[in-house]
């Protein structure tokens, strides 16, 4: 993962000549290393029938502690160091490639890169390392070719694509350099804490399950291109996890998650802030079993901040990801609407990756530069409603011939347009109160018995593809149902499901509480840290279903006696 360097060392190296980035560079042996192969094998590859015309490698150096805890007793403390390896090598030309996706031959996820991964050697030896990039360019030149065969017969035997754009983009050179991170973590003071944080769950019969992980790592990625670029990144991370399961006598199972982050080990909460949010959820948890079953419904409802930035994430972000307006097994729901209305005309909505902090929380998604090697830069997707831009990788689509810093993939994946810093943004706010005041409105308008405030969310899922119905399914975990005289009723069993057109179409207000929402998501690439922000939203019309849940009963016996903590 790219995380952000502390704000000192980033204005340090700010100011550093050019002439000081590269000596840096050159001494570092694991970069001189992939310089020199990239141009013996490029160098070497001139003379084949079909020669390479890009080729990159990425190294990605990683340690991390992990320590968890379960009901007061630690369940592991780890430190792993690994370095894997991602190539990519190119035949043909940036208009058609090894790369272009072979239509009607199935699903497009290819997984060979995880199961025949090199394995690179941990310590920096040039002379091993080289000839682990030579073995794996070796191998990837080979199915690079028999792949390149493949698709030029798929080209010739299939209709011509509705998407006429190239594969690849041409991108100007970058270098960038940071030293490797300082690394510093008190695991034995830690592993006391992540006791203390999980020992309240353990005196309620009601909680069946909890965790709490505290995870810390320092993750240095190297890049070369054959473009010229040339880009190290170094930048440790820090988060904590808290979650915990509840179930009531019907069945159901009811979650509840505290997730933490920052990039600096004394940005993470005070212990005694964390304890009292463990109290809290504690509380939050046995007011759930209690509260009453939610039926279906369909009418106007209040997303709070961080459940509107799922809700974007979720409904909107993965529809203006670039791939999926050329891959034609997507529904590609926003490929014909570019300077055309998607939503009010008061909403505006961005992805900046280079950010590293919004609305006062550090955000998870922040990189300065993708996996494809381009400077990360703030994109306008919507702006007064209209949608203006995508979400670009290296690979074209028509209008947008130009990559703009959103490709990504966990490592062993290959690279997509993904999301990073996603933000909504509105031009008339209201405040929480007001907000509710309208809501009301909405519901007597309506002739509703209630509206719902969706207060906290633990995530979702969506469809984009034409072959299933392109839907939604966000999962709220703190649930309000509000009458028309104010009352507000906590209930359980919720999911919010919709379609986007429909569900973008019945926004009508937004609040002044600002929220975000850091996490991870998992899609073609893989799974890669994104956040999400936004304000509170009025939406004049949704629909929820009954949660699934679980046919075995609650526990019968009581917990064991509390004891003192130590």
């Amino acid at each position: 993962m790219n995380w952000l360097r502390p704000f000192c060392s980033l204005a340090l190296l700010s100011f550093l000549p050019s002439g000081l980035y590269a000596q840096q560079a050159s001494t570092d042996p694991v970069l001189a290393a992939m310089q020199q192969e990239l141009n013996r094998s490029l160098q070497n590859l001139k003379k084949a029938p079909l020669p390479p015309y890009f080729l990159s490698y990425q190294l990605t150096d990683n340690r991390a502690i992990q320590i968890s805890s379960s009901f007061g007793a630690l369940t592991g403390s780890t430190d792993h160091n690994t370095r894997l390896l991602d190539l990519d090598l190119r035949v043909g030309d940036y208009s058609l490639d090894n790369t272009h996706p072979l239509r009607d031959s199935g699903p497009s996820m290819d997984f060979s890169d995880q199961l025949e991964r090199q394995k690179i050697p941990l310590e920096n030896d040039p002379d091993a390392l080289r000839v682990a990039l030579w073995q794996e360019t070796e191998r990837k030149y080979r199915n690079a070719v028999q792949k390149f065969q493949q698709v030029k017969a798929n080209v010739q035997v299939k209709v011509e694509a509705e998407d006429r754009s190239g594969d690849f983009s041409h991108e100007g050179p970058e270098t960038y350099f940071e030293p490797p991170a300082p690394f510093s973590f008190d695991t034995a003071s830690w592993e006391q804490k992540m006791r203390k944080f999980t020992a309240p769950f353990a005196q309620h019969k009601e909680i069946i399950e909890n965790s709490a992980t505290v995870i810390a790592e320092v993750e240095t990625r190297r890049y070369v291109n054959s473009d010229g670029s040339r880009i190290q990144i170094s930048s440790p991370f820090f988060r904590i996890i808290i979650s915990a399961t509840a179930k009531a006598d019907d069945g159901m199972e009811l979650p509840l998650h505290q997730t933490y982050m920052s990039f600096r080990p004394d940005g993470l909460p005070a212990e005694a802030a964390v304890l009292n949010d463990v109290n809290h959820m504690v509380d939050v948890l046995l007011q759930l079993v209690k509260a009453p079953l939610a039926e279906p419904y369909t009418g106007p409802a209040i997303l709070s901040g961080r459940s509107s930035a799922v809700f974007f994430h979720e409904i909107f972000g993965h529809r203006i990801e670039g791939q999926r307006q050329k891959n034609e097994d997507e529904a590609q729901t926003f490929k014909k609407k570019v300077n055309q209305s998607v939503l009010p005309d008061f909403l505006n909505v961005y992805s900046d990756p280079s950010l590293k902090s919004y609305a006062a929380t550090e955000l998870v998604g922040y990189y300065p530069y993708d996996d494809e090697g381009v400077k990360a830069r703030r994109v306008t997707v919507v702006e007064k409603g209209i949608l203006k831009n995508f979400l670009m990788s290296r690979a074209p689509i028509e209008g947008f011939d130009r990559s703009n810093g959103h490709g990504r993939r966990q490592q062993g994946y290959k690279v997509v347009a993904r999301q990073s810093n996603l933000v909504v943004e509105s031009s008339k706010q209201v405040s929480r109160p007001e907000l509710k005041k309208l809501l009301i409105e909405q519901i007597k308008a309506a002739n509703k018995p209630y509206g719902l405030l969706f207060d906290d969310i633990e995530g979702g899922f969506t469809f984009t593809q034409r072959i299933l119905p392109n839907a939604f399914n966000v999962r709220p975990t703190v649930v309000y149902r509000v009458y028309p005289d104010g009352k507000e009723e906590l209930v359980r069993g919720v999911d919010l499901i919709g379609t986007p057109l429909i569900a973008f179409s019945k926004i009508v207000a937004a609040d002044d509480q600002v929220a975000v929402f850091n996490g991870v998501c998992g899609a073609e690439s893989g799974w890669v840290p994104v956040s999400a922000s936004s304000p509170g939203l009025l939406v004049s019309q949704i629909e929820v279903q009954r949660k699934e849940k679980s046919q075995e009963r609650a526990p019968i016996l009581p917990p064991p006696p509390a004891t003192q903590t130590k």
